[in-house]
């Protein structure tokens, strides 16, 4: 991600956030492919913190498979937050049925980049809510 400041964190303090923070703290569902981590999806709660594929990886539904299995997870809804000009990941969450709830300046985040949240919420698949009462003609 070419937008991404490069020195923000050295190698030796991403990996500690991932082992002290992601690992040790969130639900991670890790995809395979050829014996090999295609990538990750970690969940903090209802917030996707991260949502990793390997380049190689892309656009072969991994990633749809993990944002499926996240959504079976937590089935009362999901968010996250995506940066303005990861366009191809707002495609992607737009595609799966998020909609963006809030925008952000990038003041409140240590990279200082624009983003957005980005929320999903289960539909009833009849069309209506459950309690709801039907309509008469």
């Amino acid at each position: 991600m070419a937008y991404l400041p490069p020195d923000l964190h050295t190698p030796e303090e991403t990996r500690h956030w991932m082992r002290a923070i992601v690992f040790a703290r969130q639900r991670v569902i890790v995809a395979e492919s050829g014996g090999a981590v295609a990538g990750f999806l970690a969940l903090d709660g209802s917030l996707i913190s991260n949502l990793y594929l390997s380049p190689a990886q892309q656009s072969r539904g991994i990633g749809s498979a993990l944002l499926a299995e996240a959504k079976g997870l937590r089935p009362g809804g999901l968010e996250l937050w995506v940066f303005e000009p990861n366009t191809g990941a707002i495609r992607f969450y737009t595609r799966h049925g998020f909609a963006t709830a809030e925008r952000c300046d990038g003041r409140d985040n240590e990279e200082k980049i624009p983003d957005r949240r980005m929320v999903w919420r289960p539909r009833p698949a009849d069309g209506f809510s459950p309690g709801a009462r039907p309509r008469g003609p």
